[in-house]
């Protein structure tokens, strides 16, 4: 039996306004480098950045069915996420159910199958991130599930967690850690902002972050000359 849930719990509103700019690389570093999404998956046009809560959607190889019904689903604000039950890269999405999401609202769509229309989906600034770029087309045969939990591209993603995507990927944050993670971004953010000041004042990373007495203990040494043969 396929599920479709229609009422789930978002990452609050607040949350993800803090996360405006903030890079997937960042918010990769802060939560302890976990959350990142294959990187396979790639935005079709840049520069790009969302965030947003999850609305997940299982589909079959070659089916596009389930986007149809999750389009229905999903709200104001949110980022569909569509991963298959087996591998496929048919082009499953297109300009006409970006349509009905943009008007809905939704901010993007993470989709590890193909996409195709990539010119349109440009020009109507909708943006997505694919595994591949397909033509092919799908057929509508075979129900699934929608806002339960699924993998995608490698990471367990639960209707409500927190989507990050940019032109460097996509990284997933749980709902509950999301606001934790977002203290810890900024925190990061400011103290890389420390280190730019000192780089553009001509200092050194090996100075800056005190790398020196550590490569020494490694076993690093100058020399002025290289040995004569």
């Amino acid at each position: 039996m396929s599920v479709v849930v229609r009422n789930i719990n978002r990452v609050a509103p607040e949350t993800v306004a803090g996360y405006a700019g903030i890079g997937v690389a960042t918010v990769h570093e802060a939560q302890g480098r976990k959350g990142l999404l294959a990187s396979n998956m790639r935005p079709i046009y840049r520069p790009v950045h969302i965030a947003g809560p999850a609305v997940t959607c299982e589909v079959a190889p070659g089916d596009n069915w389930m986007l149809h019904v999750a389009v229905e689903q999903c709200q104001k604000g949110d980022i569909l996420v569509v991963a298959p039950s087996s591998p496929c890269e048919d082009g499953y999405f297109g300009e006409l159910i970006a349509t009905q999401l943009k008007l809905r609202g939704v901010k993007g769509l993470i989709l590890e199958t193909g996409c195709r229309d990539i010119a349109e989906l440009t020009k109507m600034e909708f943006p997505v991130w694919s595994k591949a770029v397909f033509a092919q087309g799908t057929v509508k045969e075979t129900v699934g599930d929608v806002n339960l939990p699924l993998v995608c591209a490698g990471q367990l993603i639960n209707p409500g967690d927190l989507i990050v995507a940019d032109d460097d990927g996509v990284v997933v944050v749980r709902r509950k850690e999301a606001a934790d993670v977002l203290k810890m971004s900024i925190e990061r953010e400011k103290k890389e902002a420390q280190s730019r000041e000192r780089y553009l004042r001509g200092e050194l990373s090996l100075d800056v972050a005190n790398m020196r007495g550590r490569l020494a203990e490694k076993g690093l040494k100058y020399i002025d000359t290289p040995a004569k043969d």
